[in-house]
């Protein structure tokens, strides 16, 4: 897209959101678009003959004309409605499939919001201003908000996409571009000034930056992640959210820690953010449905060594598939009697961010991408 772009600098303003318009939706609604046209293996210019006159109702002459396909005879589209749930919603069978099992009659409805592109959400930096200011620097920066509704810090871009790496506001730390349910993620540790504090699976460092904040910049916060790259960019970031007492771990930390809290955040089939991007869905592969329990498995029992008696251990994911979620945990909680669940978020959470004794936000139901998390106690005795 970039290159088209740079390739092509005589395009108007219009122009070119028409062509990302375009290439997004043809990329996400590919399976759909070929059944319409009863041609599995249909060309890239009839796909989008097919979305401009199929999905977006354009006139067929002129979305033949847009799409640079032959008029004469124009394309026909089938008038069958799609019999499946994967080409209703341009989904792989597979993906589909799992999506039915897990989430029954409710599906529908969350695939249908995968197809909606998610909402650009802030998260406030608290050591540094708080949610309302930060709305208000935002709106003399010409950005319109409005609050999120589970996490006290996100507030909702409004209107177009801004340029947010041109903001002032941006550059001093004030906020971070981070998905309201991952926030959730890291509220529900509930990281308190002066604790040691742990990121075992820190990944690009969203969920860090805001358990530094909570944590007023003191005390420990430790952070590990095995891709050096992410580290360094963590590092840096931290710089600009202001935190000072960040210690990243190039290797994975021992046993014996006692950490007042540890967040786990663990590798993860990642079903959650698929409405990010038009080919996710197509990348994803079923092998991670089986492959990665193991791993996360591993990673909690390390986890769980690292926290003090009396101490917080969040478990999280940003995907749907109990054998990676629930299923996790049981077995965790089987092998360690010296953990128990507790309620997410008590005092604070809404209940319609539960399903049981689990936090589970999806799209079709909070706006936010689909996240699963358990918060665990280790006993003080």
């Amino acid at each position: 897209m970039d290159r088209t772009l740079r390739a092509h600098r005589s395009l108007s303003s219009p122009q070119r959101q028409a062509l990302k318009e375009a290439l997004f939706n043809v990329g996400l609604w590919r399976r759909r678009l070929a059944f319409l046209l009863d041609q599995p293996d249909a060309p890239p210019p009839l796909l989008l003959f097919a979305f401009l006159h199929g999905l977006a109702h354009i006139p067929a002459p002129e979305a033949a004309a847009l799409a640079g396909v032959e008029a004469d005879p124009l394309p026909s589209l089938t008038p069958t409605p799609p019999p499946s749930l994967a080409l209703r919603y341009s989904l792989p069978d597979w993906l589909a499939d799992h999506l039915s099992r897990e989430l029954g009659p409710e599906a529908d409805p969350f695939c249908a919001h995968l197809n909606v592109p998610g909402p650009i959400t802030l998260r406030a930096n608290p050591l540094r201003i708080s949610r309302d200011a930060l709305a208000s620097r935002l709106l003399s920066e010409g950005v319109s908000t409005r609050p999120g509704s589970w996490s006290p810090l996100a507030l909702h871009i409004e209107g177009s996409r801004p340029n947010l790496y041109a903001l002032p506001s941006l550059q001093e730390g004030l906020f971070e571009v981070q998905d309201e349910g991952s926030q959730l993620l890291g509220l529900l540790l509930d990281a308190q000034p002066g604790e040691t504090v742990l990121d075992l699976c820190a990944g690009a460092g969203g969920k860090t930056l805001l358990l530094g904040a909570l944590m007023r910049n003191s005390g420990r916060l430790l952070a590990h992640d095995p891709n050096p790259e992410r580290l360094d960019r963590l590092l840096q970031r931290s710089s600009r959210a202001g935190l000072t007492r960040l210690q990243l771990l190039r290797t994975p930390p021992s046993p014996g820690l006692d950490a007042d809290r540890v967040l786990v955040d663990a590798p993860c089939s990642e079903l959650g953010p698929l409405r990010r991007g038009p080919d996710l869905r197509f990348h994803s592969s079923p092998d991670a449905l089986s492959h990665l329990p193991p791993i996360q498995r591993a990673i909690l029992q390390r986890a769980g060594d690292l926290v003090r008696p009396g101490g917080r251990l969040v478990y999280a994911t940003c995907t749907v598939n109990h054998a990676e979620n629930q299923d996790v945990v049981a077995d965790f909680l089987a092998s360690r009697p010296d953990y128990r669940l507790i309620r997410p978020g008590s005092g604070w959470l809404h209940d319609s961010c539960l399903q049981g004794d689990f936090l589970f936000v999806t799209p079709h139901r909070h706006g936010t991408d689909a996240f699963f998390a358990a918060v665990l106690e280790r006993s003080a005795g």
